[in-house]
């Protein structure tokens, strides 16, 4: 009965994915065009020939939205209830794809490295394999889908009107987030942690507090992903444009005044045509770069906006001296430790979270959606044989090191097929690096690095939380639920090099010290954030210092990452973000 439940859910399954599709190719040069008829490809667009005319006609725009991201379409859609908006995303549709859609498929948009895939690879200079995303919905498009709000703290901190961001979650959340159907393995993640002392149980919560909680998830009960995009049908369909494959490549200025001031954007479309959009001519319409921790201190830089010596290294012509753009950037650092399984394991990503008073998360994942043998032979973005390596630094380019990563690829256990991860992640890292230009051209990543580690702090962070993580290996509750004997310390961590995979030279006494370890096997959960903090490259308004018309609204601007996973909380600040706006600049009338 269980094999013929399965068998029906997958058809219907297919057969959602199928009206999808169908829907999608009716729709031409539309997409869903009867729920989201506002969304185009970008050589659909006619351009305005100046910003001397951006004040005439259709080709003017109240807010130009840069990155129809997680904070982006929940912007967007809540701006364009009183205003014209023009959301602009360099990537397609998510919609009838099925690796962003199916929670089975949740590995292999990470692994394509195509130039049409969702998921774009970097890799920072610390060598970790790391992605940014690419596709309308952004990193709802290729996360691991788990949903938490950030903590009391984190939005005192922030300075946000409390009553307004209570206002701004439950609009998400009514709108894409469930409560998951918790998997056994997770029931074991859960009462591992209890016994440990991470405790109360807190049950089924949003909220960030102290102790073991299971948290929501944007994947529904059919396994079927819902992103940042199905926000935009909350839209005004009258007043809002998407452009999808519209590559922006620079916001453009009038420099004539005493300051530099914000007027439209550059872009190609999808056949690499060059287009442009303006703003309406009121002092209040503004661009919104919203092209997350990656994209955008790339575009400012590009756009003339940084430090004056890394601009005209790279023949920028200077807008703005901000010598901050591109600084501070951090990122989450994450350990694992593998779990085998002599039984199969049904494949779940994170729904139980241990949140700790020593500054670490706790948080695990099981299974696998497809076959063993078909991703032992290609492993996407952790393939050292089709070139990637070439962006690594030249020191960790060697020969040696090459062979070295290609067999330790090679040689995960089969059982991680069958068993799962505990996750452990550094809450607030202290250690920061910087972004910086490669080249001029935006489809190209950045230099990034992170500095994992650096500050001591975190790698005694570290330390402990990889000592809770083997603890819960060695717990009943893995044993008997694993059906594998109770393994040694040594055993676990040897276990764990092999199937923890980055371009870190790894060291012989990386499973006797566990700082060596943690900085072996560091890889990541994409939560970085910074480049654009407030006070240096924005005020807390997220206002571009310096110059006008020009905001900032994405991770950008966090010198930490909010709640255990940062999604809930952008997602909530492109709303958040919008209602302010709004309210600022309309008052009552903005009916908000």
């Amino acid at each position: 009965m269980a094999s013929v439940d399965a068998i029906l859910n997958q058809l219907f399954l297919f057969f959602l994915l199928w009206l999808c599709t169908l829907s999608s190719s009716q729709a031409g040069h539309h997409y869903s065009e009867f729920r989201y008829p506002f969304i185009k490809k970008a050589s659909s667009f006619l351009s305005s020939s100046s910003f001397s005319s951006s004040g005439v006609g259709d080709h003017a725009y109240d807010y130009i939205v840069v990155g129809g991201g997680t904070a982006g379409c929940p912007l967007a859609a809540t701006l364009s209830q009183k205003f014209k908006v023009l959301l602009l995303e360099r990537g397609g549709v998510p919609f009838a794809n099925a690796n962003v859609s199916f929670l089975n498929n949740f590995h292999i948009t990470l692994a394509d490295t195509s130039s049409t895939s969702a998921s774009q690879y970097f890799i920072s200079t610390d060598g970790v394999l790391n992605s940014r995303a690419r596709v309308l919905g952004g990193g709802t498009c290729i996360n691991a889908g788990f949903y938490t709000r950030a903590s009391t703290r984190f939005i005192n901190k922030v300075g946000w009107d409390e009553e307004l961001v209570n206002k701004s979650y439950p609009w998400v959340e009514k709108q894409i987030v469930h409560r998951p159907k918790v998997a056994r393995w997770q029931v074991a993640v859960r009462d591992s942690l209890l016994d440990l002392g991470v405790a109360p149980f807190n049950g089924f919560t949003y909220d960030h507090i102290y102790g073991t909680k299971f948290g929501g998830t944007i994947f529904d009960r059919f396994g079927r992903r819902h992103t940042a995009a199905e926000l935009l049908a909350s839209a005004n369909p009258q007043k809002l444009t998407v452009l999808v494959h519209a590559t922006v490549q620079k916001v453009l200025f009038d420099t004539s005044g005493k300051r530099p001031k914000a007027v439209g954007v550059l872009f190609k479309d999808e056949n690499g045509n060059t287009h442009q959009a303006f703003l309406s001519d009121s002092q209040r319409s503004e661009i919104m770069l919203s092209c997350g921790a990656i994209g955008t201190p790339q575009m400012l830089l590009l756009s003339g906006v940084g430090p004056k010596a890394e601009l005209e290294e790279n023949k920028i012509s200077v807008v703005l001296n901000s010598k901050f753009v591109g600084e501070g950037m951090a990122d989450n650092p994450m350990n694992t430790i593998f779990v085998p399984s002599k039984r199969p394991v049904r494949q779940s990503l994170i729904q139980t979270v241990g949140i700790t008073k020593m500054g670490v998360y706790i948080e695990a994942s099981s299974g696998f959606g497809q076959s063993k043998d078909s991703i032992r032979c290609h492993h996407g973005i952790m393939s050292a044989e089709i070139g990637q390596l070439s962006t690594i630094p030249p020191k960790q380019r060697t020969p040696e090191a090459i062979q070295a990563y290609i067999k330790r690829k090679k040689d995960i256990p089969r059982e991680a097929f069958r068993g799962g991860f505990i996750l452990e992640k550094i809450a607030d890292p202290i250690s920061t690096g910087q972004l910086r230009l490669i080249n001029t051209n935006v489809e190209d990543n950045p230099s990034v690095t992170f500095n994992y580690f650096k500050h001591p702090r975190d790698l005694q962070r570290c330390v402990d939380g990889i000592r809770i993580a083997t603890k819960m290996v060695q717990s009943k509750h893995f044993t008997n639920f694993t059906q594998c004997d109770k393994q040694t310390t040594d055993k676990i961590l040897n276990m764990s090099v092999i199937a923890n995979v980055n371009l870190i030279p790894k060291h012989t006494n990386d499973t006797k010290s566990l700082e060596q370890f943690c900085k072996d096997t560091v890889i990541t959960i994409w939560h970085y954030h910074g480049g654009c903090h407030v006070g240096k490259v924005v005020n807390r308004e997220y206002k571009v210092l310096g110059v006008n018309r020009l905001r900032i609204v994405d991770g950008s601007v966090f010198n930490e990452s909010p709640g255990t996973n940062p999604q809930g909380t952008v997602l909530m600040m492109g709303r958040y973000m919008g209602l302010k706006i709004l309210r600022d600049r309309l008052g009552k009338a903005a009916g908000v």
